[in-house]
């Protein structure tokens, strides 16, 4: 066997140095869109031909084969990889081959991990499979949450069927089933996703002490353009701090993928049996009352519906109207990239299409879905407390604490707040939003949040709710966006000081009439019938 050619774990943490905030208007999207411009592969990109989404599905697909024959043809970048375990050999005797170890990205193209474990796979001729441990119980996650990610999980074990590419669902922790898998199917290599957040970090961490010393652990960020190691070895001040670093990158790094293709070696299906899903639901021990959407539906091929008409449709008023919660203007992904049913290249791919047709309102999305959300992920990663105050700055953690004291009228209970039954019309029909469609638009999420830290005893409790809710209801909950939308709303994560005021400190300030000059409050408050609620004597 040959040795797998692939790079040793990235930099050690490093603690953020402490720099000076700068003025709100040097942190806009427009600072960095001359360099996203500059820095992107926008010239081998032509303008879309596709009328609908069949069309949409053939050019995407297209764009794979036109890129390469495979992945063994194809000129990967080894930054995006990591070996984890000690050794970083392919032993001799692995008639199992390789598997991938899904988790963050549940999508089998334009995945960086799978291309990976089968250009490992094609270039020692080995079977290649794939794998995802389904736990009973996952932080607050619901059916709702279940029912998308597995809808989405049925799909891959369809097209993987399609690709000669077995796939095992292994039902149960990943540190027992995992080892059980290598050992029994003599696995070669395992292949894992990444993501930056403490338990499937420690998944990975305790897996890779679980396994076979023969048998070496690689690691592929998949999730991100850049690859998070790749970007910033250190926590980063705000996104004016990494956008350079990421936009630098990207005539690299945002690339076309080429395919993943019918897996030429071992037996392939003909002996895989097809997964039972009635018995993975029933072994499912999570809260049953929060119930799926109607309006999302799970898979690749939902997530593409989804990218084709925000690319035809709505991408024209998104530079503009993206803050206006009754506008059809957002790309509304969110759910979809969570859950790596899409991925956020592919996202920003098609949409740099249309740059000589909306070139503000493309440069505004791949400002979101690369740098913010990749920002995002450097939090998680780079800072243990990425969901508690102790994560703050300073001069954010001090500001709360003395204001900690100031008095609460009305202060609400998660009972409360959860039934939407506050004085504010507006921030109950956003949590009306939340319950009834397990989303809540980007602006006034921030909105909701910052009323919580107002409504509760203390800034610790008004995070803890905040997290709380939008983990239980929200489709793309437990993501690093949304500890980072809560960081950011009740503790200045990435953002400066303010004007100090009661309670807030010098945390940035949100009130009703502020959102009246944003938009038609009234008419989002008819659309989701928020009403106002005097709050009871105790």
């Amino acid at each position: 066997m040959k040795r797998t050619k692939t790079a040793k774990a990235g930099p050690a943490k490093k603690t953020a140095k402490k720099e000076k905030p700068k003025s709100e208007e040097s942190d806009q999207e427009s600072s960095g869109s001359s360099q996203l411009e500059a820095s992107s592969s926008k010239s081998v990109l032509s303008k879309p031909e596709y009328k609908n989404l069949e069309q949409f599905l053939t050019h995407c697909q297209d764009q794979r084969t036109s890129t390469a024959a495979n992945i063994k043809e194809f000129n990967f970048l080894k930054k995006r990889v990591r070996v984890l375990s000690k050794n970083g050999d392919v032993g001799d005797s692995c008639e199992g081959g390789v598997i991938y170890w899904m988790s963050r990205d549940g999508r089998v193209q334009d995945n960086w991990a799978l291309l990976f474990a089968q250009r490992l796979a094609l270039k020692l001729e080995l079977p290649l499979a794939v794998v995802f441990c389904l736990v009973p119980k996952f932080l607050n996650a619901t059916i709702r949450h279940y029912k998308f990610m597995m809808g989405g999980l049925q799909e891959v074990e369809q097209q993987c069927r399609e690709l000669d590419i077995p796939f095992h669902l292994l039902l149960g922790p990943a540190v027992d089933r995992i080892p059980e898998f290598v050992k029994s199917r003599k696995v070669g290599a395992v292949i894992c996703d990444f993501a930056p957040l403490r338990v499937p970090r420690k998944w990975v961490d305790d897996v890779v002490k679980a396994l076979p010393k023969t048998v070496p652990l690689v690691q592929v960020d998949a999730h991100n353009v850049v690859p998070v190691w790749v970007a910033s070895d250190k926590q980063e001040y705000a996104a004016r701090t990494i956008r350079n670093k990421i936009n630098s990158k990207l005539s690299e790094y945002l690339t076309e993928f080429p395919p993943v293709v019918k897996h030429p070696h071992g037996t392939g299906c003909r002996k895989v049996d097809p997964v039972d899903w009635t018995a993975a639901y029933e072994m499912l021990e999570c809260d049953k009352s929060v119930d799926e959407v109607d309006w999302a539906k799970p898979g690749y091929k939902a997530a593409c519906k989804q990218l084709y008409e925000f690319c035809s449709r709505r991408l024209r008023q998104f530079n503009d109207k993206r803050n206006d919660p009754l506008a059809d203007a957002i790309s509304g992904l969110s759910p979809w990239l969570h859950f790596g049913q899409i991925s956020a290249q592919r996202c920003a791919l098609e949409v740099q299409r249309f740059r000589g047709q909306h070139k503000a309102s493309a440069e505004a999305f791949c400002e979101e879905a690369i740098v913010r959300r990749e920002l995002a992920d450097n939090f998680c990663y780079y800072n243990e407390h990425y969901d508690s105050l102790k994560g703050l700055s300073s001069w954010a953690y001090q500001t709360l604490d003395a204001h900690r004291k100031d008095k609460r009228d009305p202060c609400y209970s998660l009972e409360e707040m959860e039934k939407a039954l506050t004085y504010d019309d507006l921030w109950n029909s956003a949590q009306l939003q939340l319950v009834r469609e397990g989303k809540m638009h980007g602006f006034l999420r921030m909105y909701w949040a910052k009323k919580i830290l107002e409504w509760t005893e203390t800034p610790e409790q008004a995070l803890e709710y905040a997290i709380l809710l939008n983990d239980k209801y929200s489709l793309d909950g437990r993501d690093p966006n949304g500890y980072v939308g809560c960081m950011w709303s009740i503790g200045g994560v990435h953002d400066m000081g303010w004007k100090e005021r009661s309670i807030f400190g010098k945390i940035r300030y949100m009130n009703y009439q502020g959102c009246r000059r944003k938009f038609d409050v009234n008419a989002f408050v008819i659309r989701y019938g928020g009403k106002v609620h005097k709050k009871k004597k105790e």
